[in-house]
């Protein structure tokens, strides 16, 4: 079967599904749950899909292999005689004074904390509201294959949580066996035809905070952890700093015949979620800060999704990305939710400015 006719079929069924395409493939990944039952993870060790929030206090949601359908196939072409130009990156509905208003006091009040050495970085976001008629999900989703090619591009549903739909450039983590790689992401600007640009010093600095708060997150649990050099990389209309860091899990439970994953790889998600790329340094302070002050249930927004414990080529495989450039529909309302990092040399109407342009990823598929 088609893998469009079948996400039609399981949105008409109500039944839980997802449909993915990894960054830089021609591949679309179908799993269609077979009944409508809501099984969740806590512990990371089981196998098939899963979709975690970004408070890891809250329970993820599991499409388990063993009970859906797995289709593949490639992505064909599409012709959209709407496609919007990757610098089109303005809002086509200006955001409100008053959603301006409230994220600049927002910012205003995370970089006083900054300045009061509660901690070093904290990532700020909101919730942007755009009224829907005619909506299609397919469509959609069809539009962001055709955009974002280097990004992991999805629409998942469950009747029990919801729709959604996103193109995330970052990757939480690549596990294969005992081989793990993972990055560190910070830094925006918009995307003026070249990668080859001009950082600032808060860029910089923020993205090394990352960088340095991984590694030595991972080095507690790890063995040869290596950094690559730092890149520029596009995603969509923006661009990011970006740097690969890889080592081994350290063995210390062989677990490889078993149906469940290795409790090395449940503590390394553990180590790696939420990344300072998504709450901010040192975590606890940040996160505490973010959930006090953003004054919004985040949801799935900065949790993960993708491949869990899948057995590859005779070895334990998981694909795992940062749940960003996302939005959930609902009740005719597409939720666009976007954030920033902020430093003590943040300007709260240049992060403004950002958020609005990482919203033009989503509104350019509705």
């Amino acid at each position: 079967m088609n893998i469009f006719l079948k996400i039609k079929n399981w949105l008409d069924i109500k039944h839980p599904f997802v449909v993915y395409r990894k960054p830089n493939t021609n591949i679309l990944n179908g799993w269609f749950q077979q009944d409508d039952f809501l099984y969740t993870s806590d512990k990371y060790t089981e196998k098939g899909f899963i979709f975690a929030p970004f408070d890891a206090e809250n329970t993820a949601v599991l499409i388990p292999e063993n009970n859906a359908d797995f289709l593949q196939e490639n992505t064909p072409s599409f012709n959209f005689s709407d496609k919007i130009s990757e610098n089109n990156f303005i809002s086509q509905k200006k955001a409100t004074e008053t959603a301006e208003k409230k994220h600049l006091n927002l910012v205003e009040k995370g970089i006083q904390a900054i300045v009061e050495n509660q901690f070093k970085k904290v990532v700020l976001s909101r919730k942007e509201a755009i009224s829907l008629t005619d909506f299609n999900a397919i469509t959609a989703f069809q539009k962001l294959l055709t955009n974002y090619k280097n990004a992991f591009t999805y629409i998942w549903f469950h009747p029990k949580v919801g729709l959604w739909l996103g193109a995330t450039p970052e990757t939480l983590v690549k596990i294969n066996a005992q081989n793990f790689e993972t990055m560190a992401l910070a830094g925006t600007q918009i995307f003026k035809g070249t990668t080859d640009v001009f950082w600032q010093s808060k860029e910089i600095e923020e993205q090394q905070f990352v960088t340095d708060y991984i590694t030595n997150k991972l080095e507690t649990i790890c063995t040869k952890v290596q950094k690559n050099d730092v890149e520029t990389i596009k995603a969509g209309n923006l661009l990011h700093l970006k740097t690969l860091i890889s080592g081994e899990i350290t063995a210390t439970i062989t677990s490889a015949n078993t149906s469940e994953s290795t409790t090395e790889n449940s503590t390394l998600l553990k180590k790696l979620h939420p990344t300072p790329a998504v709450c901010g340094l040192p975590l606890e302070a940040s996160k505490a800060f973010i959930l006090k002050n953003e004054n919004y249930n985040r949801s799935y927004y900065a949790g993960f999704l993708g491949e869990l414990n899948l057995t590859k080529t005779g070895k334990n495989t998981s694909e795992l990305f940062v749940n960003l450039r996302c939005m959930e529909i609902k009740n005719n309302t597409a939720f666009i939710y976007v954030g920033g990092g902020i430093t003590k040399d943040s300007n709260p109407k240049s992060e403004w400015l950002e958020t609005v342009a990482k919203t033009a990823t989503m509104k350019k598929v509705l």
